[in-house]
């Protein structure tokens, strides 16, 4: 579902490498983390595969299709959520869902029901009429998560997705991440909660100073480890180390 080849990436004229010739491949149907301290090259390598920042070197695919040879088509097949909701604040919550499926060509009823079912799980229905700029941190990430599962992407794309919101909002959202890779679908996601990445990812990556340092289910991840240790602890010797 998602591959990258020999990716790499650098700033201010090549004296700050960010991504360092990273090399990973995500199946359909899981569940994958993505981890790393902060400035690690989690957020620029998501930037790359959703179209935002290009590489510098190296290949990315989704679904089979070059993320940068063929854009239109490889960006149908994404779903991105940053980690900063990025929104027109002038429309109302209604007006910007319908602006997201027009973009996506889905028809009336479809998106009707799409819209009905997230609004309700998000508890969004209320405030769906209202102006976005009277919107909460928490309910405009509820209304970009909303918006990114109208066209029922393949591949959904999220960095850092539980920040913001309340925790019945929190556990909807990790259902709806396993629902769909139980229906063949794929889920990368970026998060600084590691008990959260622990208790639902299928497999993880840790990334640092802009290379995957460890890579695999968290039975594999332990098995480097002296003891059963918490994926928490796990991280914190790896990056350590470095």
């Amino acid at each position: 579902m998602l591959k990258l080849q020999n990716v790499s990436k650098t700033y201010s004229k090549g004296s700050i490498k960010a991504v360092d010739n990273l090399n990973l491949e995500v199946k359909p149907g899981e569940i994958f983390g993505f981890l790393g301290p902060n400035g690690a090259g989690k957020t620029t390598t998501i930037k790359m595969m959703v179209g935002l920042l290009k590489p510098d070197n190296g290949n990315i695919f989704v679904n089979g299709i070059d993320v940068w040879e063929n854009p239109i088509e490889a960006k149908k097949q994404i779903s991105y959520v940053p980690d900063t909701p990025e929104i027109y604040d002038k429309l109302k919550g209604i007006e910007y869902l319908n602006f997201i499926a027009d973009m996506y060509d889905i028809p009336r009823d479809i998106r009707q029901e799409r819209m009905d079912k997230y609004l309700d799980i998000f508890n969004l229905n209320h405030a769906i009429g209202d102006i976005i700029a009277s919107y909460s941190h928490g309910m405009k990430q509820k209304l970009v998560l909303i918006s990114a599962l109208l066209h029922d992407p393949k591949l959904f794309i999220l960095d850092e997705p539980m920040v913001g919101l309340d925790p019945k909002s929190s556990f909807q959202l990790k259902e709806i991440m396993r629902e769909r890779c139980d229906k063949g679908n794929t889920v990368f996601f970026s998060t600084h909660v590691l008990e959260v990445a622990e208790k639902i990812c299928d497999r993880i990556a840790i990334i640092n100073k802009g290379k995957i340092i460890a890579l695999g289910t968290m039975e594999e991840l332990r098995s480097h480890a002296e003891e059963r240790e918490s994926l928490e602890k796990i991280f914190l010797e790896l990056t350590e180390d470095e």
